[in-house]
């Protein structure tokens, strides 16, 4: 069974024919685009929600379990003939399903790319991406006040010696994250305004294999975060429009530089924000092309352009640790002996990042193919290597487990000082 809806109704049962209509050129070897499962009940049945990450449209897909290994085999290099003969699937039923899954953009193709210009022409008109994930906090500017002055009076000033250039923070849901957010973020000090905020984000389903720079604002329960256009400018000028902003749609459905805002918002008020994304070190790009700026060009490019443009620099890393246990693909429920183990492998490597060795940080999780699935060792990096600080301060480190054993994540409260 396939289902497509909007929020809840279960409608548009699969089609017991073969459908009518031809089926577009590009289906036929259907390549199917990042999505996220889910998985939910419905009247006593089990269902597996796709959704797309990139949040091009509001609708979103339910199939049944069995129909997701299917949905796998869409990776653009068998045809559906070809996937028919190999699964004894019928035909009409991979038809109906890849035709529903090209309806609401999870499949490359001319529909995706429609989706996408129509997004893009909505941010571009009104100059920021919309309201999402930081509404999660509160419905308004007051609910949310008074939220985070309530997580930060539930910590201890973690009394920084010397001027906070940035921080380390991490992007989990507030629910479950907010003790992280609220030791990092009560270093900071009201009367301490900053010129700008850079926020270094992770791109978790983007497209984009290099660093994806935002030219547009964001909304937020507290209002509007206007871009740095004076950093755009030199970045533009240095790096080039089209490699920085190439990709920058990511942007819409990522968390990581969104959850952020309020807080600086809270601090500060209205203070223009570079807001980037940075990719992993251990993947290698796509292409090596030049089309997109790398992260060492990007560090290289802010430097310069901070000497010039001056004035008083904070810089958000937003980061996450350690993702491990069944939900992530792991053996076995997360115990306490496990617990402790990635705790142990944690400190370990914030060890070398707090001491400002990022050359053996670095090293640490190529040795071992990044084991415990850090999302964020790249812009972790990025940051030191910006600010250049004389001092890095574990402030916290904390764990978030699922009570039944399925999930355990990380992070890290981190505090750059000169």
């Amino acid at each position: 069974m396939i289902a497509s809806y909007n929020i809840t109704p279960m409608s548009n049962p699969i089609s017991d024919t073969t459908p009518a209509a031809p089926l577009a050129e590009h289906l036929h070897r259907p390549q199917i685009r990042n999505f996220q499962p889910t998985g939910f009940e419905k009247d006593g049945k089990s269902y597996v929600l796709l959704r797309d990450p990139s949040m091009l449209t509001e609708q979103q897909m339910a199939v049944i379990p069995q129909m997701l290994q299917l949905v796998l085999l869409f990776q653009g290099r068998e045809t559906l003939d070809e996937i028919a003969a190999k699964t004894q699937a019928p035909m009409h039923i991979l038809q109906d399903l890849v035709t529903r899954m090209d309806e609401i953009g999870l499949i490359w193709g001319p529909r995706f790319e429609e989706l996408e210009r129509v997004a893009k022409a909505k941010i571009t008109a009104h100059g920021h991406f919309p309201l999402s994930c930081s509404s999660s906090m509160g419905k308004d500017a007051q609910t949310c006040a008074e939220q985070m002055d309530k997580w930060l009076s539930e910590m201890e000033d973690p009394e920084i010696e010397g001027t906070i250039l940035g921080l380390v923070a991490p992007h989990l849901d507030y629910q479950r994250g907010w003790p992280g957010y609220a030791a990092a973020y009560r270093a900071l000090k009201k009367d301490q305004k900053p010129d700008r905020v850079i926020i270094l984000g992770t791109n978790h389903f983007g497209i984009g294999d290099g660093v994806v720079v935002s030219e547009y604002g964001f909304m937020t329960p507290l209002g509007k975060a206007n871009a740095d256009k004076t950093m755009l400018a030199f970045l533009e000028k240095t790096l080039g429009s089209k490699r920085i902003y190439a990709d920058q749609m990511d942007h819409l459905g990522e968390h990581s530089v969104q959850m952020h805002i309020p807080w600086l918002q809270h601090f500060y008020g209205d203070v223009p924000l570079l807001a980037a994304l940075i990719p992993n070190p251990l993947v290698p790009p796509v292409a090596d092309d030049d089309a997109r700026a790398t992260t060492t060009q990007f560090v290289n490019a802010v430097r310069t352009a901070l000497t010039e443009v001056g004035g008083r620099t904070l810089l958000i890393a937003s980061s996450d640790l350690s993702h491990v246990g069944p939900q992530f693909g792991d053996q076995g429920q997360i115990t306490d002996a496990a617990a402790n183990e990635v705790e142990q492998m944690d400190r370990q490597r914030l060890a070398a990042y707090c001491n400002k060795d990022t050359t053996g940080f670095e090293a640490i999780f190529a040795k071992d193919q990044n084991r415990t699935r850090w999302c964020s060792v790249g812009n972790m990096v990025a940051a030191q290597a910006i600010l250049r600080p004389d001092t890095v301060d574990l402030i916290d480190y904390q764990q978030v487990r699922d009570p039944n054993g399925i999930s355990l994540v990380s992070s890290a409260s981190i505090a750059f000082s000169s």
